[in-house]
């Protein structure tokens, strides 16, 4: 197991396929198995996490979150369905993303995404999971989510949301609201313009929506970039490409090898990317786990 400096803030982002590998098994052993052969990481952001869903493919009805929080019980859990459906027998089946983090925790939010009409094709509801975290050099949010595959509309809308929230972010970061003694629900707690987003969206490097990810934002919004772009800025003016993050491992999708897993970071980030790898060895599911390192000690 890898071992890093308490320097350096280590973070992973992987869709597991509700531990569905390669080869169309589900083993979420498997996929805790894959997590700790990774190495050491203060914050796991994982998507495609299924709670009691039945007629997945692979055909294994689980309650990933708690299993996966029982595997890393040094690690608070927060789970964002972005699905919640009755499950045919009398309980309830979700669908979503679940962050673990061994810093400490302050606010927590869960975002539903946009989904607008789009009867063309298939779709589902999409959440953004955001946690307030204790970085090394201070107040971190990291929110993970997972947008719209079929649906270029939706995923533009959900682009669109994530924008918007780095905004109302900010906004809160400049002009904190006022506390009240008398009821703690409304104590001034911190939550800072500073952000990593990552995740599965479901769109390429250079696409019309990762290009809107990367637009300017409003005066005073730290705007957002590409943690690929800063860890492997271009040397002697040649560019490295997105390291593909699916199709790599004979999975029935998809065709072809290419990037659709990023972490995106403010820009005041920027001078703490130490590294972004993409993990390519593991076929514990149809994506490829991303692991971004933050140097603590850096100047933000």
């Amino acid at each position: 197991m890898r071992i890093v400096s308490q320097s350096v803030m280590r973070l992973l982002s992987w869709n597991i396929q509700w531990g569905r590998g390669a080869d169309g098994r589900v083993d979420l052993d498997r996929t805790i198995a894959a997590l700790r052969a990774i190495g050491e990481a203060d914050v796991i952001c994982l998507q495609e996490v299924a709670q009691n869903f039945p007629g997945l493919p692979g055909g294994v009805q689980e309650d990933g979150p708690a299993r996966l929080a029982a595997a890393f019980p040094e690690y608070e859990a927060v789970y964002g369905a972005a699905l919640d459906v009755p499950d045919g027998a009398g309980g309830r089946a979700r669908f979503g993303n679940l962050l673990l983090s061994r810093l400490p925790v302050g606010q927590v939010f869960r975002h539903p995404l946009p989904c607008p009409a789009d009867p063309s094709v298939p779709g589902m509801p999409r959440v953004c999971v955001e946690a307030v975290i204790s970085a090394p050099w201070g107040a971190l949010r990291v929110l993970t989510t997972h947008l719209e595959y079929y649906s270029a509309l939706q995923r533009a809308a959900q682009v669109e949301a994530l924008r918007a929230l780095q905004q109302e972010a900010a906004g809160h970061a400049s002009a904190p609201a006022l506390g009240k003694e008398s009821n703690p629900a409304f104590a001034a707690r911190p939550r800072p313009a500073s952000a990593v987003v990552c995740g599965d969206f479901n769109c390429e490097p250079e696409s019309a929506e990762y290009r809107r990810m990367l637009e300017p934002a409003p005066a005073g919004v730290p705007a957002w970039r590409d943690a690929w772009a800063v860890a492997h800025a271009p040397t002697h003016g040649v560019k490295l490409g997105h390291a593909p993050t699916v199709g790599l491992h004979g999975a029935e999708w998809p065709d072809r090898a290419y990037c659709c897993d990023f972490a995106f970071i403010t820009e005041d980030l920027a001078a703490r990317v130490r590294a972004l790898q993409v993990v390519a060895e593991t076929a514990a599911s149809d994506h490829q786990p991303i692991v971004l390192e933050l140097d603590g000690a850096a100047s933000g």
